[in-house]
């Protein structure tokens, strides 16, 4: 409690005399009552009094009003403000402000701007923490905040703490001001996007090394349908459930479990093993049932047949360790690092490059050799597959130093009964059934395109099957891998934890901050295939012949179907983080169900020729349909608010800006295959000169239009330029 004044041990001394002819107790204007007698009761009052209660009697009040008093809000005086210490009894000298000695509790003087060298109680300027009592009556009753279960997920996107902010004003260097949320998300999505982006680029190369060696005609199909086959099978089986479903489940044994949820994962593990290992064996042994499901127009030719079996059986089992892969890879993700998950792939791409570089080295390449299925040999087909299988072997098991490095240890554990499993396999059910009806349509979608192809290339246009739309979806979905994925992967786990603890308003803002954030890139890269599909595909696969341009006809088709395809993703995943498959299931249904439908009416109306032209169509059409359903019901799960007007705006400004761009570049890109043709110097050509022509237009109205997530990301780019 502050003492008052050195002046209250002379209370009286300085004061001025009553008025002559005043009664006792009667106030006087412009002057402090005296206090009462020492031997006066203080219980005992005048009822006759003007003030019976002395409430205009400051130096009657409760002296216990003082302790009120807030040094934090009013620290010490500056030098000079308090007189020196005099001699023990005598008065002091009224000071400029004039107190009165006799009131408690004197207002002090004005704030100084500055810390003092004096402080009462002997305390020391330099040391002392004041905290006002205002701040201690106020916030008595709040809450301690309790430690966050999930700090250690996110241990490398955590900036530098804050430091606390000083209540008594001291000459120090402000504290650095710490990396917000999308800060943070930024970060994460860099370093899994630096990954994806050389996972993407190795696998690119990896196609035209393919290409290269075996042409992209029916030859290459065979091999896509083998290729394709595990992928498709894992997917089915658990791959759906192990990316939507079992993220969710990690994160809350990382918070609920005692051992951060080591025990869980081990199990997980150990289940996906035991059933991708039964599973991989009998798709062995069932090799040709499912070649003639995915192709019967394959299965009708002898050699196609005998050829196709073959990879399958080298290609089988890479969906075992496909599968370790990912689970791995989504236990890493749970504790917060994202990078090895799509970095390792890179090892996978390199395997294969190296494979079929070999073929070619041995065998010679698709244009000088004209290799088919009739000429293969089995030595061929043995190093293609035995490659093959080596890249996803090497892909898996280069998860295992990263884990030692997160402190995860990986056991067998087989005591799945009763530790939460059995709850994740019945929320598992829907997303099987969810990939099924997707897998449903792109097996339909395979058959056309390889009857197709097969029809197309003996009218002499080759590069028009399932070869060449696998080859345009891949390079489609590049855009998609980098900047979506990489988005919501980091995203995802902070909207599982935001779903748990059922604040919607938290799901709303980073569902809403992934669309507008991949828009940026998403939106102009679907214009810019539309525009350059063409000398796109004649430069990358330039080796495989006359199949090229073809391929490039159906990335175009593809085109515009990149946004509702990336709006799709980012939508789904927030039924995922409410632990809803059921709803993405319906939603994937009629997806399927309308890219199927529109695929078949385009065999049948079409040209053989351009059958596939109109199948990668129909996907960009179906996911159109499925975004306005999945919209609607995602935002009435979140309350009807799904920030809908801000990223329409956004995704409008964008095309609003990418439509005279895309104009200008494919112009321009025209103009020169026209003039230097489509060979690889011109296409070479014609991609530059349209691609420059496409990002200065778009740039220079996305500008105007000031688009803010996008002057958000220039920003970011410069400052890691350092420009």
């Amino acid at each position: 409690m502050n003492a008052p004044y050195d002046g209250d041990r002379a209370q009286g001394t300085g004061g001025p005399a009553p008025s002559q002819g005043t009664a006792p107790g009667t106030p006087v204007p412009g002057q402090v009552p005296a206090p009462a007698p020492a031997d006066r009761d203080p219980y005992v009052q005048d009822a006759y009094d003007h003030d019976p209660y002395r409430s205009q009697d400051l130096s009657a009040q409760d002296p216990v009003a003082e302790v009120l008093y807030d040094r934090a809000s009013h620290p010490p005086p500056p030098p000079g403000t308090y007189q020196e210490p005099g001699p023990l009894y005598a008065a002091p000298t009224s000071p400029s402000y004039a107190p009165d000695p006799r009131v408690w509790a004197q207002t002090p003087p004005p704030e100084p701007d500055g810390p003092s060298r004096h402080l009462p109680y002997g305390d020391h300027a330099t040391t002392t923490e004041f905290v006002g009592v205002d701040s201690l009556v106020t916030k008595a009753a709040d809450e301690q905040p309790e430690p966050d279960a999930f700090a250690h997920l996110y241990r490398d996107q955590e900036a530098a703490p804050r430091t606390p902010a000083e209540d008594v004003p001291v000459a120090a260097p402000a504290p650095a001001k710490p990396a917000g949320r999308a800060a943070s998300l930024l970060k994460s999505s860099a370093l899994m996007a630096a990954g994806t982006i050389v996972s993407r680029i190795t696998g690119f190369l990896r196609t035209l090394v393919i290409a290269g060696a075996i042409g992209v005609g029916t030859f290459n199909d065979t091999y896509q349908i083998a290729n394709t086959l595990p992928t498709m099978i894992y997917v089915l089986v658990g791959g759906g459930a192990l990316n939507a479903v079992f993220i969710p489940q990690l994160v809350r044994a990382m918070k609920n479990d005692s051992d951060g949820g080591e025990a869980y994962a081990n199990r997980l593990l150990t289940l996906v093993v035991v059933l991708l290992a039964a599973i991989t064996t009998i798709c062995v042994l069932a090799a040709p049932v499912f070649i003639t499901m995915m192709s019967p127009k394959i299965a009708s030719d002898p050699h196609q047949m005998d050829v196709a079996v073959a990879f399958a059986r080298y290609c089988l089992p890479t969906m075992f360790f496909m599968g370790v892969h990912v689970v791995l890879g989504q236990i890493l993700n749970a504790r917060g690092r994202f990078g090895a998950m799509m970095w390792t792939p890179v090892l996978n791409n390199i395997v294969v490059i190296a494979t079929f570089g070999a073929f070619i080295w041995a065998f010679g390449g698709f244009t000088t050799s004209g290799v088919n299925a009739t000429t293969v040999t089995a030595d061929g087909i043995r190093l293609l597959g035995v490659g093959t299988l080596l890249g996803l072997t090497v892909q898996a098991l280069a998860m295992l130093p990263y884990l030692r490095d997160a402190g995860f240890t990986p056991r067998l554990r087989f005591d799945w009964k009763g530790h939460g499993l059995g709850k994740a396999a019945r929320l598992a059910k829907w997303t099987f059934f969810f990939v099924l009806a997707n897998q449903i349509g792109l097996v339909v979608v395979t058959q056309f395109a390889t009857w197709a192809g097969s029809i197309a290339e003996k009218q002499g246009h080759p590069g028009t099957g399932i070869t060449a739309y696998n080859y345009a979806l891949l390079l489609w979905q590049m855009p998609q891998a980098i900047i979506t994925v990489s988005v919501m992967t980091a995203v995802l786990p902070r909207i599982s934890r935001s779903a748990h603890d059922g604040d919607a308003a938290a799901v709303r803002d980073d569902i809403s901050y992934g669309l507008r954030t991949s828009a940026v890139a998403i939106v102009p890269c679907a214009f810019a295939f539309l525009a350059l599909g063409v000398p796109m595909a004649t430069l990358l696969y330039a080796g495989s012949g006359a199949g090229a341009q073809n391929i490039g006809y159906v990335l175009m088709a593809f085109g515009l179907g990149l946004i509702p395809y990336s709006v799709q993703y980012v939508v789904l995943r927030g039924f995922y983080a409410y632990e809803d498959t059921r709803t993405p299931f319906y939603n994937t249904v009629i997806v399927a169900a309308v890219n199927a439908a529109v695929s078949a009416a385009s065999f049948f109306v079409l040209p053989a020729r351009w059958a596939v032209v109109g199948m990668a169509a129909a996907y960009g059409l179906g996911y159109t349909v499925g975004v306005g359903v999945a919209w609607r019901r995602l935002k009435t799960r979140l309350g009807g608010d799904l920030d809908g007007a801000h990223v329409m705006r956004t995704y409008a400004r964008l095309t609003g800006a990418c439509v005279p761009a895309a104009a200008v570049g494919g112009g321009a890109a025209y103009g020169v295959t026209q003039w230097l043709g489509s060979g690889v110097v011109g296409s070479a050509a014609a991609l530059v000169a349209g691609g420059i022509a496409l990002a200065a237009v778009f740039l220079i109205a996305a500008k105007r239009m000031r688009i803010e997530e996008l002057n958000s990301m220039v920003g970011m780019v410069r400052g890691r330029l350092g420009r």
